[in-house]
């Protein structure tokens, strides 16, 4: 799989091509059939990366909001 930053360049050449006004009607086709299979492809990824954030963040602080309960450390027995 290529990366996002790569298929959101191709995606803008492919924007910037389908304006072209000398572009045949055949190209045309196949170039927004192949912008839009990029474009449900990146929104598919832009979820995954999306829940996986949600994830993260509702996830509770390891230690870092738990009192220290303890008023002495164990001492090793010797």
């Amino acid at each position: 799989m290529k990366k996002i930053e790569e298929r959101l360049s191709r995606l803008e050449e492919l924007a910037e091509r389908i304006k072209e006004s000398d572009l045949p009607l055949e190209d045309a086709v196949a170039v927004f059939e192949e912008g839009i299979k990029l474009a449900k492809g990146l929104e598919r990824d832009l979820e995954k990366i999306e829940g996986k954030v949600e994830i993260l963040l509702s996830r509770p602080q390891e230690n870092a909001d738990r009192p220290e309960l303890e008023l002495f450390e164990e001492e090793s027995e010797s």
